[in-house]
């Protein structure tokens, strides 16, 4: 995972990268349950590659829904992977299931 990538441990964590972030946040959303494990390393790489290509304009927030139930709940994540993207905590933008570099792009760009 690229080191521009954040990975919160808990939900106190997640919501000060949240405070923390002056520009808008991509909400990473991964499970470790034997379903989501494939598509979320797919899904990793791709965001690993967002995280590079959008520096200083987003910050990437990888979050384990077992270890941030919290954020979780608040954002509607039934599944992972999913993706919602962040202006001052608010969601603007929700992608769900494993997503092309092409396909987290056209999520974004419509709001950055």
């Amino acid at each position: 995972m690229a080191k521009r990538v954040h990975q919160p441990r808990e939900d106190a964590e997640f919501d000060f990268i949240l405070g923390m972030s002056g520009v808008p946040v991509l909400a990473y959303f991964t499970g470790t349950w034997p379903k989501a494990i494939e598509p979320c390393r797919m899904m990793d790489l791709v965001v690993a590659d967002i995280a590079d290509d959008y520096s200083g304009r987003l910050t990437v927030v990888r979050t384990d829904i077992t270890r941030c139930p919290a954020a979780t709940e608040r954002y509607g994540i039934t599944g992972a992977p999913s993706c919602v993207l962040l202006k001052e905590r608010q969601a603007v933008a929700h992608g769900t299931g494993p997503m092309t570099i092409t396909e987290v792009r056209e999520l974004l760009d419509g709001h950055l």
